[in-house]
C-alpha cells in the first residue's frame, strides 16, 4: 500500500462528481455556476493562480469572469466593484485575489463581499460559523486538507494533532475544523517553545510555516501522518515543502508530496464551493 496522498489524485475525482453536479443544475432549469475573480496588479504568483481558476473553471463548465484592474485602483472603487458583483445573479462565487496593494485594507474588501458569495471562505461571518459546525463555506486550504483525510478514511476522533503554522488562511481555521472532528488539537507557532516535544507525540502533524524542510525525521514518531502545506524551491529552483520530504518519508504511515499534494486541492475546493452556493441559491 503506498504511503503517498496523492491529491492530485483526488482532486481529478472531485472534478468528476463537479461536472455530475453542474449538468444536474442544468438538467433542472438552474443555470451554471459563476466565479467572478478580481485582480489588482500583475503579481506574477497571483497572475498564475488566477489562470489556473480560469482554466479549471473553462474544463468543468463554471461560468468564469476576470476582473483585471490596475494596481493603482483605490479601496473605494474596488468596494463599488464587490457590492455590483455581490448583485449579479450569474455570480455565485467572489474572489479578491491576495495579497492586495498597500493602500487597500483587505480585512474591509473581504467583509465588503456577500457571506453567501464568499466562496474563499474568509468572510468574519463563515470563519466565525466554524466554531458552530455551521459555515457555509470554508477557506480552500484547510477545506482541501479536511477532504483528504476524509477520502483517505483518516479517522480522527481521537486523534492527537499538532498545526505547525497559526494563519488564519490555513492553521486557526484548520485547528477548528479538526477539533470539530474530535481530534485533540496543538497549535504550534513561532513562540512555542518545546516544539518537539509536542510532535514527537503527533498521530498527525500539519505544517504550514514556510520554511523549507522544516519537519525533521527525528521530530516525529513511527507512524505518524504527515500533511505538508508548504511551497518553497530549492537553491536549484525545484519546488519543496515544509517536510524533509526524503527522510521523514521513512516514518510516516502517510504523507503529501509536494508538488501533489495539498496544493491540487485548493483550487478545487474552491471551485466546489462556488457549485455549491449555486445549489443552496437555487434549492
Amino acid at each position: 500500500m503506498s504511503k503517498i496522498i496523492d491529491g492530485r489524485k483526488v482532486a481529478s475525482k472531485l472534478k468528476e462528481e463537479m461536472k455530475a453536479k453542474i449538468e444536474k443544475l442544468k438538467e433542472e432549469g438552474k443555470g451554471i455556476p459563476g466565479l467572478a475573480v478580481v485582480i489588482l496588479g500583475e503579481n506574477p504568483a497571483s497572475r498564475i493562480y488566477v489562470n489556473s481558476k480560469a482554466k479549471n473553471c473553462k474544463n468543468l463548465g463554471i461560468y468564469f469572469k476576470e476582473h483585471a484592474l490596475p494596481i493603482e485602483t483605490t479601496e473605494k472603487e474596488l468596494l463599488n466593484l464587490i457590492k455590483v458583483l455581490n448583485t449579479k445573479d450569474e455570480i455565485d462565487g467572489i474572489l479578491v485575489q491576495l495579497p492586495l496593494p498597500k493602500h487597500i485594507d483587505e480585512n474591509k474588501i473581504i467583509e465588503a463581499i456577500n457571506p453567501h458569495k464568499d466562496v474563499d471562505g474568509f468572510h468574519p461571518l463563515n470563519l466565525g460559523s466554524l466554531m458552530a459546525k455551521r459555515a457555509m463555506f470554508k477557506p480552500c486550504t484547510p477545506y482541501g486538507i479536511m477532504e483528504l483525510i476524509k477520502r483517505y478514511n483518516i479517522d480522527l476522533e481521537g486523534k492527537d494533532v499538532v498545526i505547525i503554522g497559526r494563519s488564519s488562511i490555513v492553521g486557526k481555521p484548520l485547528s477548528i475544523m479538526m477539533s470539530n472532528e474530535d481530534a485533540t488539537v496543538t497549535l504550534c507557532h513561532s513562540k512555542t517553545k518545546d516544539i518537539l516535544e509536542k510532535t514527537k507525540k503527533a498521530d498527525l502533524i500539519v505544517v504550514a510555516v514556510g520554511i523549507k524542510n522544516f519537519l525533521k525525521e527525528e521530530m516525529i514518531k513511527e507512524g505518524c501522518i504527515v500533511i505538508d502545506v508548504g511551497i518553497n524551491r530549492t537553491s536549484e529552483g525545484k519546488l519543496c515543502g515544509d517536510v524533509d520530504y526524503e527522510n521523514v518519508f521513512k516514518k510516516a504511515s502517510l504523507i503529501t508530496p509536494v508538488p501533489g499534494g495539498v496544493g491540487p486541492m485548493t483550487t478545487v475546493m474552491l471551485l466546489e464551493s462556488t457549485i455549491d452556493s449555486r445549489i443552496y441559491k437555487t434549492k
